[in-house]
């Protein structure tokens, strides 16, 4: 007996030297690691207030053998306060060494080495334990260690070793790659797998047949985590672009290249190689680690943190689907940050989709070894690139990569989300009718900035300059904005959409039906325009406010972009009360303090001035502070839409019967949910409606009289509140009028589409001026043309022989709108509509 306590203790001793040398060298990054210890303490309370809670007794389970990985999970657990793994213990009776079980070992000589099933001795015994005292309760954490995360695709000796991969290692191979790849280890710790519960669950199976069970799940689970975090094995790229021309798509595309173009089969099948060539990326961990660390420096410089929200809706999703993330596009930085804030929480960096103008010398290789594939703006007209383009697209989802793509096709110069191109989420849709056995799920995420990288080229495409080419020389003039302080990032993880679950929704029974040689059925246009739909829609459910948003939201509804501190503080604190009491949706997040304090941050980030005055401080923007202010307030103008509109109403009537604010509001939401992708369908907006009106009158903003709600006195400060409110989509309503007027004016059947979109845009500028309006979006032409659209789509207008038409439903439309706006502001627009 006392032999086998000295062995022990020697194993002990020997156990701690180890850890203690492979701690020097090994860096690790952990994942899980806090909900677990989290979960532990709660546990532990938990038995405290119940003394007939049974006790839980923990396990730990590797992939394979390797007693370097359990020392490092022997080193976390230590860290993290978790039951240690390389402890012995005994319980009821039975002895066990430590808390590790593997799944497989490596056997075989140098050259040849494979993993075999391996069933641990502790396996038995926790099965044994289990089924004679029900009182315990054993969990098996599952923990996967990675020495570096790499793709299997390097092409030299030392690159092989650099990092994790899909083969088999033997000791020594793990001891060089300890030695070159120890200070990059990622730790994945997964939710535990309670034994006792699923053997309860299986009562009827015996010892070997419930072992086998367990074991068939834990290798499946590590399967999927080992996919998620070093991605799927990789082809050489070269041999997935030459497998692309074989595809039948692509090779009928090249015989109608050779007919179009008169050329022969070789010179079209090259150019066909040439696009693929052009197109695919060469995704690189050498250069994803390099990248880490640039961008980590680069954010430290350029940011005071990236804050990351609803982490947890994407890893419920990540490991069972191939994942499709749609960002918002607001900055070149966007897919930067999202591959970045990816690899630093152990899931791997997506394929993205980039526009052929980021291809630049020296830029574009490292874009592309980073991930990004290259795609061309338009190829309409170039059925061979776009067959081919087609297919690697289809190759990329097939083979289990996670992508990205931003569905607004460009980046927002007002703010706003655009209306989405439907073209790569068409293309993802025919891959998906081709081949479904790999779940998608589109991931809509929302990137919000407190000042964003390229303002300044902004400000001056919104005034008129053009676009400036992508270049190596800009790259370069970006470094000095290096020393500037661009505040905080917030990214948020949206609502998961299953596109399976859609397309049955859309279309029942779509996997039972013929979809054609070319998966086109005639149903899938439609599909497609409302899944794009849907995803901004989803994008905006998830956005976040800071604290310029909220600056922004109150400066900019006063007449001069200036007010009194105080005052300020008072209507930041109002819009805070109001997302905290109706938010818009679950995943609404505000920024931490108070009125006070957003305000002094604004001044820190050089957002606004302060002009000193001995009755009180006033808060003010110049010019360029304003329309910078108005980017930032139109991220999240949709979280405050219903109640400014109605806000709208009652500033410009006294009082109103409840049922007919209800009426106006639920007959203008369509066109605000169609310009602001608000979530609501049309048929849930009512109650909705209903709450806001019950909020307001509670605050104290409307009072109820009989059937009547009644607005407060011009004079309080309640009708100052409500009167900043109605400013936030007051411009949008203006541009609904702008554009009933000039109909009216102008006359049925005398318009064409695209010259009243620009008539509208002229108008709105010339109104701009007069009114001295710094927010260049509201004669942007593209709002003007979602809202013909929008009014198209309703069938309040038509077109005939490409004029417009309209029927007598224009003029209750215009009256409508008299009940919205005040009586200058109609005037105004109706002298311009004259002239």
């Amino acid at each position: 007996m006392n032999e086998v306590k000295v062995l022990r203790s020697i194993i002990a001793f020997l156990n701690g030297i180890s850890r203690l040398l492979l701690k020097i060298w090994v860096r690790t990054e952990v994942v899980g690691a806090k909900d677990l210890t989290q979960n532990t303490s709660d546990n532990h309370e938990d038995r405290a207030d119940d003394s007939a809670k049974p006790d839980k007794v923990t396990f730990y389970a590797l992939p394979q053998r390797s007693y370097s990985a359990a020392l490092v999970v022997d080193s976390e657990t230590r860290k993290h306060d978790l039951p240690h793994a390389l402890e012995s213990f005994e319980i009821e009776g039975k002895r066990f060494n430590n808390r590790v079980i593997y799944l497989s070992r490596s056997e075989g000589n140098w050259f040849r080495r494979r993993n075999m099933p391996y069933l641990h001795p502790n396996v038995p015994l926790m099965f044994e334990l289990n089924k004679a005292n029900p009182n315990l309760d054993i969990e098996i954490i599952p923990v996967n260690v990675f020495w570096g995360r790499s793709p299997n695709k390097e092409k030299s000796f030392l690159k092989i070793w650099l990092g994790d991969t899909w083969s088999v290692t033997g000791p020594f191979r793990r001891f060089v790659s300890i030695l070159l790849n120890g200070r990059n280890t990622f730790v994945n710790m997964s939710q535990p797998i309670n034994v006792t519960q699923m053997q309860a669950e299986n009562s009827k199976l015996d010892e070997a047949r419930f072992l086998r069970k367990l074991g068939r799940i834990l290798r499946v689970h590590f399967r999927h985590i080992r996919t998620a975090v070093i991605g799927p094995d990789l082809s050489h790229r070269r041999t997935l672009v030459h497998r692309l021309v074989r595809k039948p798509m692509v090779k009928a595309a090249i015989e109608k290249e050779m007919q179009d173009k008169g050329i022969s089969r070789e010179k079209a099948k090259a150019r066909a190689i040439k696009y693929g060539d052009e197109i695919a990326s060469n995704q690189s961990h050498s250069t994803i680690r390099f990248l880490d660390i640039l961008l980590t420096w680069v954010w430290n410089k350029l940011y005071n943190g990236v804050n990351v929200h609803n982490l947890d809706g994407l890893k419920k999703v990540y490991k069972d689907n191939e994942i499709i993330y749609v960002p918002c596009h607001r900055s070149h930085i966007d897919y930067l940050l999202l591959s970045y804030v990816l690899f630093k929480n152990g899931i791997v960096p997506p394929q993205i989709a980039a526009g052929i103008n980021l291809n630049l010398p020296v830029v574009g290789p490292i874009l592309r070894r980073g991930g990004a594939f290259f795609m061309r703006r338009s190829f309409k007209d170039n059925p061979l690139y776009s067959a081919v383009f087609d297919e690697y697209l289809h190759a990329i989802f097939t083979s289990g990569y996670s992508t990205e793509y931003f569905v607004e096709g460009g980046r927002s110069r007002t703010g706003r989300t655009l209306k989405p191109r439907a073209g790569m989420i068409a293309m993802t849709v025919r891959s998906f009718l081709r081949d479904s056995h790999k779940p998608i799920v589109f991931m809509p995420v929302y990137i919000g900035y407190e000042k964003v990288f390229e303002g300044g080229t902004y400000i001056g495409e919104l005034r008129g300059k053009s676009k400036k080419k992508e270049s190596l020389s800009g790259v370069f003039k970006t470094i000095k904005d290096l020393k500037k302080n661009f505040g905080k990032v917030n990214l948020a993880f949206g609502d998961p959409i299953d596109l399976n679950s859609y397309l049955e929704q859309e279309n029942p029974g779509w996997k039972q039906q013929d979809h054609g040689a070319d998966y086109r059925p005639d149903w899938v246009p439609k599909a497609v325009s409302n899944l794009s739909l849907e995803v901004v829609t989803q994008i905006n459910k998830a956005a976040v406010l800071n604290p310029i948003n909220m600056v922004s939201l109150a400066l900019l509804a006063t007449p001069k972009q200036s007010m009194d501190e105080k005052i300020l503080s008072q209507t930041l604190n109002l819009y805070r009360d109001l997302a905290q009491d109706m938010p818009y949706s679950h995943l609404t997040q505000l920024p931490e303090g108070d009125g006070q304090d957003w305000i002094h941050y604004a001044e820190e980030m050089n957002a606004i001035e302060r002009l000193k005055h001995p009755l009180g401080d006033i808060i003010r923007v110049d010019e360029e502070q304003a329309v910078m202010l108005t980017y930032y307030r139109n991220n999240v103008i949709h979280l405050y839409a219903i109640p400014s509109m109605l806000a709208c109403l009652f500033i410009n009537n006294m009082k109103m019967k409840r049922q007919d604010a209800i009426r106006f509001a639920t007959t203008i939401y369509p066109y605000l949910k169609a310009e602001l992708f608000l979530h609501w369908q049309e048929d849930e907006i009512q109650p909705v409606v209903e709450q806001w009106l019950d909020l307001c009158v509670e605050k104290g903003y409307l009072s109820a009289d009989g059937e009547f709600l009644v607005r407060p006195s011009v004079s309080s400060n309640d009708y100052i509140i409500l009167s900043v409110l109605s400013e936030q989509v007051i411009q949008i309503l203006e541009r609904y009028y702008i554009a009933i007027a000039l109909l009216q004016r102008s006359g049925s059947g005398t318009l064409t589409k695209d010259e009243m979109v620009q008539n509208c845009s002229l108008m709105a500028q010339r109104i701009s001026i007069l009114h001295g309006l710094n927010a260049p979006e509201f004669f942007d032409k593209a709002l003007f043309k979602n809202l013909i659209d929008e009014l198209l789509e309703r069938q309040v207008l038509s077109l005939d022989d490409e004029k417009i038409i309209f029927g007598d439903s224009i003029n209750i439309i215009a009256e409508d709108a008299r009940i919205l706006l005040n009586a200058e502001l109609r005037r105004s627009i109706l002298q311009v509509t004259l002239n």
